[in-house]
């Protein structure tokens, strides 16, 4: 355990951090996980709908630091791939 006071507020601060990216990459998920899913059951309307929302969340996610900038184009490449496969 840290015995200085900068180093105890570094544990809080990062904790905190930890868990907002924690909560922003599972929304992100959900959200890919939402357009695989009316792929797979070859729903093309809720898949484009969905991947609109994933998207935005990626991009979101991607603003904030959560996820690299290409990670993210590449998280997008894959679902735009999939959806466009279903055509």
């Amino acid at each position: 355990m840290a015995n200085i006071k900068s180093a105890k507020k570094r544990i809080k601060v990062i904790a905190k951090k930890t868990m907002r990216n924690k909560m922003i990459k599972s929304a992100t998920k959900t959200a890919i996980k939402k357009v695989v899913s009316a792929s797979q059951k070859g729903n093309k309307e809720a898949a484009k709908v969905a991947l609109i929302d994933a998207v935005r969340t990626i991009d979101k996610a991607c603003s904030k630091g959560v996820y690299h900038k290409n990670n993210a184009s590449r998280k997008k490449s894959r679902l735009y791939k999939l959806v466009n496969k279903m055509a």
